[in-house]
């Protein structure tokens, strides 16, 4: 008992110290390797403590998403659905036991990636596998849109003629000339010259057929000839109504901005009201976006954060010149309401694309947050609106908005809950405290937030554009504070004050900040190295990114600094992914081939500009489509070209039968628009291949030649199908159009690429 007590006496620490091992002599190695596994043991289980399973939820159910859309072939919805349901219950059975979080997360896996499979087979429609020339259409116009130079509007098909069978589509986007797009809600007829969606350039660049796809669009091109507008001969629905009001708001406020700015000045000003921005001409649009000012132009998170906070704040100061509603109600909560409304209001009239649907989720459970006394700003703010984008739109995961939006939030949410407290946690004698006397706070925090969501968002910048912004928080830190104090606002007060006729002045305020927007944006896209160019990478590296970016923002212990890790594993894996040597057109009429010096070289039966500025961003090239340096070693006659590759090896495109016979006998391979002789020694990609695979890239490797396609072969999914037998082609050709007393179609220099 002495003994006992004894012990019970001693101080002692905890953990307590490993005891000495026999013989008195210590190991520290181990002792060290032991120390540093029970750290991380301790870290591992504070970061899955109670509240920190919810935030990864969206991960995981993301994660299935994206599993979906890197399947061969369509899954079976129904086998999903009850794979996913099984997952659920399963988990809800294992809530009291520690393999719980495992369960959890697995189901959000399987749930995401049923969802996305669910959400295809509803939108499921029919996709144009070859042009059609000529094509009789009626349908009702469901938008509208204008561009720098010509018009375009999507047209839900009710009636669809065509010399052969073809596909039945339900909706067509169409281009025509400026100012002869019909009013959203008009039942028209018209005919047409259609071209299926676009697919991608090259393998591995963004897949424009796809969007299109879960829009329900199954062909795009333009109109020939004019367009009737004719009696309906049923009610379009509420959907269609809807949208001609909207429209017709849109036009209005458009009409009324047009009546003071113009030009680019107007385009913004439209753009940062309505969400219409294609008017932008092409060098201030570009100047944005080098600048880092782009973000500005797409309605997002700052833009409804803007106008959610001057109706919150302006309501709130007009109740609380009452005093009776100060002391009896709770005005705050009556403002918070009146906040969510006008953001609803603003998600509705700018379109609901996807950068806005995540924005007014984020804003709306801020907002109820406020109304239900609970911490607005938190990670599980964005995880709740993370969910409902994705269960709502899955298909928005892999759009590059989606992707900067939610990195650049979870970044900014990151600085609010860690950051702003270690860099202001300070006494008020402090230098922090006097500088926030004179502004030093917020201009610090305004130059954090810059940095942070642009490094957030940079990964997938480069990934989808080929290039960074440098200078984006100078751009940011000169630009946005104009925009925020003077532009949103007399947006805002422009719009109200319309019904009253005093809207011209608010124009004007609004335009004055927009030209100074515009002035910095061309200065800093001016600077020496604004435009950093990236060349492309694989989705590896931006997988290792986000996986980076979601550990350093979810993580609380030391653990988070893995994700450092991860982003420097992403950095040297993107740099080192070899770029291709050749490089063929889904239409084999365009072909670039990589020369000695390490650039492109171009050769081609018919110039696209958009493809080749596709090409040439993705090779990091600063070249444009029209420069002469292009065909520099080319040689080209009238029945096909000949480039050398780096190794002195030729490759043809053959544009004629009569090519074959020299290039069989010289070149190593040949890219033909025609069948090859049978007895050819060259290697041949014709159009069959093409056909089936798209857009061909081919790299040299120790084994031989790697080729890469966009649809390797047993990849067949609804947005990228395998076009039809070369039967089911339509043949016929365009016929002179009878004159008509207004044409809409296009000059041909005006048509704008798909995207």
């Amino acid at each position: 008992m002495a003994e006992l007590r004894g012990n019970r006496s001693r101080a002692g620490t905890w953990p307590p110290r490993a005891a000495a091992p026999a013989g008195g002599f210590a190991q520290p190695g181990f002792d060290a390797w032991s120390s540093f596994v029970a750290r991380l043991q301790g870290w591992a289980r504070a970061e899955t403590g109670a509240g920190r399973l919810l935030p990864w939820i969206p991960v995981a159910f993301g994660a299935g998403i994206a599993f979906y859309f890197t399947a061969d072939r369509e899954p079976v919805a129904w086998v999903t659905a009850a794979a996913a349901a099984a997952l659920c219950a399963a988990a809800f059975l294992l809530r009291r036991r520690k393999a719980f979080p495992v369960a959890a997360l697995i189901a959000a896996l399987a749930a995401g990636f049923a969802t996305a499979t669910l959400k295809t087979a509803r939108v499921a429609h029919g996709v144009l596998a070859r042009p059609v020339y000529s094509v009789s259409l009626k349908g009702f116009v469901e938008t509208r849109e204008e561009r720098e130079r010509t018009d375009r509007f999507v047209l839900r098909v009710i009636e669809m003629e065509s010399a052969r069978g073809q596909t039945k589509l339900q909706r067509v986007r169409l281009s025509v000339k400026k100012g002869t797009a019909p009013a959203v809600g008009n039942f028209v007829e018209l005919k047409a010259r259609l071209l299926p969606p676009l697919a991608p350039l090259q393998p591995g660049s963004y897949d424009f057929g796809r969007d299109m796809y879960f829009a329900g669009i199954g062909a795009s091109g333009f109109v020939t000839g004019s367009i009737k507008t004719l009696d309906a001969p049923f009610d379009g629905g509420w959907s269609l109504r809807y949208a001609a009001f909207m429209q017709g708001l849109r036009d209005a406020i458009d009409a009324r901005i047009r009546t003071v700015l113009g030009g680019d000045r107007r385009a913004i000003a439209t753009a940062l009201l309505t969400g219409r921005r294609d008017a932008i001409s092409a060098p201030v649009n570009d100047a944005m976006f080098v600048s880092g000012l782009g973000h500005v132009l797409s309605i997002s998170g700052y833009h409804m954060a803007v106008v959610a906070g001057v109706v919150f704040f302006a309501v709130r100061a007009l109740l609380a010149l009452i005093p009776v509603l100060t002391v009896t109600f709770p005005i705050k909560k009556w403002s918070a309401a009146a906040a969510l409304f006008a953001a609803a209001f603003y998600l509705l009239l700018s379109g609901a694309e996807v950068a806005t649907q995540r924005s007014f989720f984020m804003t709306a459970v801020v907002l109820i947050a406020i109304m239900v006394d609970r911490r607005a700003v938190t990670f599980r703010t964005l995880a709740v609106a993370a969910m409902v984008v994705l269960a709502v739109a899955p298909e928005a995961l892999v759009h590059p908005s989606f992707q900067m939006s939610f990195a650049a939030t979870l970044g900014l949410v990151a600085l609010v809950q860690i950051g702003m407290p270690a860099l202001f946690a300070s006494p008020d004698h402090s230098p922090t405290a006097r500088a926030a006397l004179w502004g030093g706070r917020e201009a610090a925090m305004l130059a954090l937030a810059s940095l942070i969501a642009g490094m957030a968002t940079m990964p997938y910048a480069a990934f989808h554009f080929h290039r960074v912004t440098p200078y984006g928080v100078i751009a940011n830190l000169a630009a946005m504070p104009v925009v925020s104090a003077l532009v949103m606002p007399a947006g805002l007060l422009g719009m109200v004050a319309m019904p009253f006729g005093f809207d011209g002045m608010f124009w004007r305020i609004m335009g004055f900040g927009i030209d100074w927007m515009i002035a910095v944006a061309l200065w800093v896209a001016s600077l020496p190295g604004a435009v950093g160019r990236v060349a492309a990478f694989g989705t590896g590296p931006l997988i290792a990114a986000s996986a980076g970016i979601i550990l350093l923002g979810l993580l609380r212990t030391p653990l988070r600094w893995s994700g450092a890790g991860a982003i420097g594993v992403a950095v040297v894996w993107a740099l080192a992914t070899p770029r291709p040597d050749l490089l063929i057109s889904a239409n084999g009429r365009n072909v670039a081939v990589r020369a000695k010096d390490g650039r492109l070289y171009l050769m081609g039966a018919a110039k696209d500009a958009f493809l080749m500025r596709g090409w040439l961003a993705a090779d990091a090239d600063a070249r444009l489509p029209g420069d002469a340096s292009l065909g520099d070693g080319v040689s080209c006659d009238d029945v096909g070209c000949v480039a050398p590759l780096a190794d002195g090896r030729l490759v043809a495109l053959a544009l004629r039968p009569e090519a074959f016979a020299d290039d069989c006998r010289r070149a190593a391979l040949i890219v033909a628009l025609r069948q090859a002789p049978s007895d050819c020694n060259a290697s041949v990609i014709d159009q069959q291949t093409l056909r089936k695979q798209g857009a061909i890239a081919l790299r040299r490797t120790r084994g031989g030649i790697a080729m890469d396609a966009v649809w390797p072969s047993g990849v067949n999914r609804p947005w990228s199908r395998a076009a039809a037998d070369a039967n089911d082609a339509e043949q016929s050709y365009p016929r002179p159009a009878t004159p008509r007393p207004v044409d809409a179609t296009p000059a041909e220099a005006d048509l704008q690429a798909e995207e």
